[in-house]
């Protein structure tokens, strides 16, 4: 096999079939690793099926070999390498921590489950807690608002990729709006988790705060889902943050907002250094499974994010609009403009 040097001639045919080869070889961008060995013996050019179809060629010999950048072949071409692009469509598709991966369907069934179980038994903890005194009644409620959609985002990577994953997910806080709509509206009767979660124990509170709760965590799931960073910051922002802001506010909020005497200066503090790190903690976590790449720009963002919600959490608007409400609306409105 006579092997042709860069400073070969080759004749205007050559040059030709030269030019019209390397425009085949440019689609084929599955494969990072190639070696061209030009012969002038050949008299087909062949691939493996792993790099597609027959091409054909008289002078010219595709072998699968070790490549680096720096190799420059008969033709003087230099050909670069190609990776995959982190584009969003590859980090949806992220197999994640799926209980059935053969079985996409049935996995987001089982893990529909698992995640409902787990905010079941937070629910159950707590209404115990209630029954029992444990804490506070209103430490005890602030405590169920933190850790219940906390509890579900860690749940998000055993659901499959895609639309059919989001919808499978949002069930779980799904069901919940069917629940408080019948707790609120007295067609079922649960003592245990009316005290839990209400205020002063009236199941008709369970239609303000409780409601838009869950409506709102459904939202962020089906519409934005676990690849998406505003998903992210608006449930993050929503229960550890608004949560936190409450606890440190009763405890040590004894220098109040001059805007706003029914809010404490530690407390906003609180809300968004809470809301702030739980984001940054669950761009971590769903980056580990590859669904989101971190970068200093997201982390930017969810400050800026962060600090919106609590601003607009202080604002005397709070005692007219539920809190649940305005922080997940501020946090997936700012979360548009900076994600």
């Amino acid at each position: 096999m006579n092997v042709t040097t860069r400073n070969e001639k080759l004749n205007p045919t050559c040059i030709n079939k030269h030019h019209t080869l390397k425009k085949q070889i440019r689609k084929m961008s599955t494969t990072t690793k190639l070696t061209y060995i030009y012969t002038t013996k050949a008299t087909s050019f062949k691939t493996t099926p792993l790099l597609g179809p027959n091409l054909s060629s008289t002078s010219s010999l595709l072998l699968l070999t070790n490549y680096s950048d720096d190799n420059i072949f008969a033709f003087g071409l230099k050909l670069r390498p190609t990776y995959p692009r982190r584009s969003r469509r590859n980090l949806t598709s992220a197999p994640g921590a799926m209980l059935l991966p053969q079985n996409p369907v049935l996995s987001d069934i089982c893990a529909t489950a698992v995640s409902g179980a787990v905010a079941l038994s937070i629910l159950r903890s707590f209404e115990e807690a209630a029954k029992r005194r444990l804490f506070e009644k209103k430490l005890n409620r602030k405590l169920v608002h933190i850790s219940i959609g906390l509890a579900f985002m860690l749940c998000w990577p055993l659901f499959s990729s895609g639309q059919r994953g989001a919808i499978f997910a949002s069930l779980t806080p799904g069901i919940n709006i069917v629940r408080m709509l019948l707790l609120g509206l007295g067609l079922l009767k649960d003592e245990a988790a009316v005290k839990s979660i209400s205020r002063y124990g009236d199941h008709r509170e369970l239609l303000k705060g409780p409601l838009y709760y869950a409506a709102t965590i459904t939202f962020a799931c089906v519409v934005y889902w676990r690849s998406s960073p505003i998903a992210i910051s608006a449930i993050c922002n929503l229960c550890a943050g608004d949560g936190l802001a409450d606890v440190v506010g009763r405890r040590f909020g004894h220098q109040k907002l001059p805007y706003n005497r029914n809010k404490s200066i530690i407390g906003s503090v609180a809300m968004a250094s809470a809301g702030f790190l739980s984001s940054l903690g669950f761009m971590y976590y769903l980056s580990s499974f590859g669904y989101l790449q971190k970068s200093w720009e997201m982390v930017l963002g969810f400050l800026v994010v962060s600090l919106a919600s609590a601003l607009v959490e202080s604002l005397p608007i709070s005692t007219v609009l539920d809190d649940n409400l305005t922080v997940t609306l501020t946090s997936i409105l700012v979360g548009s403009l900076v994600f």
